[in-house]
């Protein structure tokens, strides 16, 4: 782990949606320590600042590649970064997905808007190793058609169930319109001997946990990956505090029965 930003630059640039790109990028000298599916690291954009985005793919490369959306400073800097420019990255850090903890089981992904983004390299993974889980379920939820994120990727993936759904249709949407939770009926999924991984805005991660809990799923297997206000990384600074965990340390990723009575706490 890199306390201070090591250089990398991007190779490679493609937009997801309006206002949200991926960017490749390759060490300049010495690469970061391998990332798992999950972890994020400090990214800077140099004259702007930091913020810390989860991978959203891990090349075997050495690379990295990073899924931003513009909506502050630092991140419309590294929105509009271009192929040839140097970032800062140091990491990683935080918790994983931990995959391999669901060998023989049932997979089901859950993801809303950008939070598709640090669940890729896990399905990918899933998809790489078949025989290595039950069925692979993923769900996929926008705000409309044009937030949807890896819409070809998506088509791609060899699952036994890919569901998408957006909350807001257009004049040329022809799939279901609703919420994420309502693709749980379609799913191929035996909630008993499942782990789920759920990533998006906090409603839709509440939702979903809640119809799992319904439906017979241990909270204890079902991950989810937590936003907080992330500034220094190494659990020093307090701002990406919930109740008695540090999200930079202790999360990003928790499992459901850590999180519940601590998103539920109003004063947290």
């Amino acid at each position: 782990m890199s306390a201070t930003p090591v250089p990398y630059r991007v190779v490679a640039r493609w937009a997801e949606t309006p206002d949200t790109a991926t960017l490749r990028l390759e060490p300049v000298g010495e690469p970061l320590p391998a990332f798992a599916p999950g972890q994020f690291a400090m990214v800077w954009a140099f004259g702007r600042g930091e913020i810390p985005l989860s991978v959203s793919a891990i090349p075997t490369d050495g690379g990295l590649a990073h899924t931003v959306r513009g909506v502050g400073a630092v991140s419309a800097g590294l929105f509009a970064a271009e192929v040839g420019d140097v970032l800062g990255l140091r990491g990683p850090y935080g918790t994983g997905w931990e995959l391999e903890k669901a060998h023989g089981l049932d997979l089901l992904v859950v993801a809303g808007g950008i939070g598709l983004a640090p669940l890729r390299p896990l399905v990918r993974d899933a998809v790489a190793d078949p025989k290595a889980y039950g069925r692979l379920n993923v769900l996929v939820g926008a705000r409309t058609p044009s937030d949807l994120m890896a819409k070809v990727e998506t088509r791609l993936w060899r699952t036994a169930y890919t569901g998408v759904v957006v909350d807001r249709p257009d004049a040329c949407w022809t799939g279901r319109t609703g919420v994420v939770t309502q693709l749980l009926d379609q799913a191929r999924f035996t909630p008993r001997d499942t782990t789920a991984f759920v990533c998006g805005p906090e409603p839709m991660i509440r939702a979903t946990a809640r119809d799992l809990l319904h439906r017979g799923m241990a909270g204890d297997r079902i991950r989810v990956s937590l936003e907080r206000n992330m500034r220094c990384a190494t659990g020093h600074c307090g701002h990406c505090q919930l109740g008695p965990l540090l999200l930079c340390r202790d999360g990003p990723v928790v499992t459901w029965s850590r999180a519940e009575p601590l998103l539920y706490a109003r004063e947290l």
